[in-house]
């Protein structure tokens, strides 16, 4: 079984947090001071005008940003005692839910100057604004909670049968008020890890709740969860053996005693301690390693060499073994992958190699959108189906949703992968 190793660490305006299996970096997360996300973020904003040629509507959002708001993602007022201005249903995508029908016009379900509580789905890219949704889902490694629903969905990745009927009716057993989707991960989960998942959860929604009916809009109601915490969450079951933490305690800080006892550090315990209390005895600060002259203070990444490593990630040109490489390219409208042979001699074997490097990379770069793989030309199409399963294979653990669609006649491979968060590229430029 492979070694996770959860490395975190601050360098100037970067929080960074690299997953390593037996020291090969397999995901990277970072927040830049500079260009924040908003993804994951819930905001308390104002309707600024609707837009029927959209049939959407562009929230305020505080600061001069707004966001498209679909009427597929609009919900109607609850109208019960809970005042919350969101909705439980989904009218905008088809009236009466019938098959076949017309979407809902926006006009009918939202008026100019309204306040509405949105979740940031994708972050603002090139000339479009953030995208938005009323569908507020709040994630945990095992549980993802939906508030305004009603239901207990269950991951497509634990098959099917009687496992995943009784894993919902778990689930219903031990969470905290309703509205559930149960990750792949919670099957091998204990009572007890579900349950403070499930409270902590629904504590940080009951707090957005009550914020959001306490002041006006346009304001933030919840920041999204932060680099660190976004690769816990998204390991899932898959914890790390050990998480090490680079965040020295600025000088005469108060409270804070010694190296490594920062604000990252302390951030972590805390969120452990709510949501994933086994992962308490697994975090550690890292310890500087002082070598020749004495002053020189080693830094984790630099021990690790993942300076290297996510510098190697903005270059074009990505080796495979015999001298075959990738090259990717990002253009405005999609990315380009081409697979180079170099000296090996069997199309398919390089194929096979490239599958599996393309998916890592995806999601090193946190690439999104439109993906067009030029694999080298094989011989027949028993290997291309075995390429396209094993990249199939390979981004089935990808945690943002990548689908692949199969060979063209020209034989370029397509595929999608859903738009999370910044590209790595345009949070490392200068």
């Amino acid at each position: 079984m492979n070694r996770l190793e959860l490395l975190v660490d601050r360098d100037g305006p970067l929080t960074r947090a690299a997953v390593l299996a037996d020291g090969r970096l397999t995901d990277l997360h970072i927040d830049h001071a500079g260009r924040p996300s908003l993804l994951g973020a819930v905001i308390l904003g104002r309707v600024e005008r609707i837009v029927t040629a959209l049939n959407g509507a562009f929230i305020d959002l505080g600061g001069g940003l707004s966001g498209l708001l679909p009427a597929s993602d609009v919900r109607r007022p609850i109208q019960d005692h809970d005042d919350f201005p969101a909705t439980r249903s989904r009218p905008g995508i088809k009236q009466g839910g019938k098959p076949g029908a017309k979407p809902v016009p926006i006009g009918t379900l939202l008026r100019a100057g309204q306040p509405v509580a949105v979740q940031v789905k994708a972050d603002a890219a090139g000339a479009k604004g953030p995208s938005l949704t009323m569908d507020i889902t709040l994630p945990g490694r095992f549980l993802v909670h939906a508030p305004l629903g009603r239901d207990i969905a269950v991951s497509k990745r634990l098959g099917s049968g009687p496992e995943r009927a009784a894993l919902a009716r778990r689930v219903e057993e031990l969470a905290t008020g309703s509205g559930w989707i149960v990750r792949a991960g919670a099957a091998t989960a204990s009572d007890a890890l579900l349950a403070a998942e499930s409270e902590a959860l629904h504590l940080q929604w009951r707090a957005i709740r009550d914020d959001a009916r306490a002041g006006t809009a346009p304001r933030l109601l919840h920041a999204g969860p932060d680099a660190p915490t976004r690769a816990l969450i998204e390991q899932g079951a898959a914890a790390p053996d050990s998480i090490l933490v680079d965040d020295p305690a600025p000088p005469g800080l108060p409270g804070l005693v010694g190296p490594g006892d920062g604000p990252l550090l302390a951030g972590l315990r805390a969120w452990c301690g709510r949501a994933a209390p086994d992962l308490l005895p697994r975090l550690a600060a890292h310890k500087l390693q002082h070598t020749p002259p004495p002053e020189a203070a080693q830094r984790l990444f630099d021990l690790r060499d993942l300076d290297g490593a996510i510098a190697g990630l903005l270059d074009p040109r990505v080796p495979l073994p015999h001298g075959a490489s990738l090259v990717i390219e990002r253009t405005e409208a999609l990315t380009v992958v081409d697979v180079n042979a170099g000296e090996r001699g069997n199309p398919l074997d390089v194929n096979l190699d490239a599958a599996a490097e393309i998916a890592r990379q995806l999601r090193l770069r946190n690439v999104g959108g439109i993906v067009v793989v030029d694999f080298v030309n094989m011989r027949g199409r028993g290997d291309a189906e075995r390429v396209l399963a094993a990249l199939s294979h390979a981004v089935d653990s990808d945690p943002v949703q990548t689908q692949v669609y199969g060979m063209s006649k020209l034989g370029l491979v397509e595929l999608t992968r859903a738009r999370r968060g910044t590209p790595l590229a345009a949070l490392l430029r200068p």
